[in-house]
């Protein structure tokens, strides 16, 4: 191919689509979601402690179910090791309550180190759709109890997109959170900004004029009904 016709081809703009908002869990979502597997069965106990992984750490459906126990560290800054993307190893660290999920499930499997932390009932390694299965298992019974969850399409993936919100909303900066997510590029945790309403109304309170008070502007009862009716 000729030097001209190389500069026409890189020339070509690239595709336009439309790009809608991402889906995710508010905390309230996540302790419903968190509330419903059975704890006095099995699979209710793993359930539980794998998706409370999942919406803490942010780890892909391939890195959970990639999860050995020789991967997962207790004491003094206790975190999980996994194999991301290009083979790049990460190191996440692990809240309190994650801690003790995985504790308490390391003791009832009494498993090698080499053996999956959340196995199938044939002590294999859960596979991306079985993840899916139960997810949305659970995700069936906590729409009954949270009615903000009916319109959302939950996939495991989602349950990372909610670490990611939970990380946001708490004032850590987008560079940690890309690092924290596995990211190559700060550019993909734009899309966590344009997704957060509340991160907009903040930004939106700050411009408030000096004399101004900050929020939203509520009318009273005598403007409703006048707007009303016209």
């Amino acid at each position: 191919m000729s030097q001209p016709s190389c500069c026409r081809v890189l020339a070509i703009p690239s595709k336009r689509y439309d790009r809608t908002p991402i889906d995710f869990l508010t905390g309230a979502e996540i302790d419903v979601l968190l509330a419903v597997p059975d704890q006095q069965t099995w699979a209710g106990r793993r359930d539980r402690t794998l998706m409370l992984v999942a919406v803490q750490t942010g780890l892909r459906v391939s890195e959970l179910t990639g999860l050995c126990w020789q991967d997962v560290i207790f004491g003094t800054g206790a975190h999980v090791s996994c194999e991301g993307k290009g083979r790049k190893t990460r190191c996440t660290p692990l809240r309190k309550d994650a801690i003790t999920a995985l504790r308490a499930w390391q003791h009832e499997r009494k498993s090698l180190p080499q053996d999956p932390v959340f196995p199938s009932a044939r002590g294999r390694r859960l596979s991306r759709d079985g993840v899916a299965y139960l997810l949305a298992k659970h995700m069936g019974a906590a729409r009954h109890q949270c009615p903000s969850l009916e319109g959302k399409r939950v996939s495991p993936h989602v349950l990372r997109h909610s670490a990611a919100m939970a990380l946001l909303h708490s004032g850590v900066d987008s560079a940690v959170i890309a690092m924290w997510l596995g990211h190559e590029s700060m550019d993909t945790i734009q899309m966590y900004l344009h997704a957060s309403l509340e991160l907009k109304q903040q930004a939106l309170d700050k411009t408030t004029p000096v004399n101004g008070s900050p929020g939203r502007y509520q009318p009273d009862d005598n403007l409703l009904a006048f707007l009303k009716g016209l």
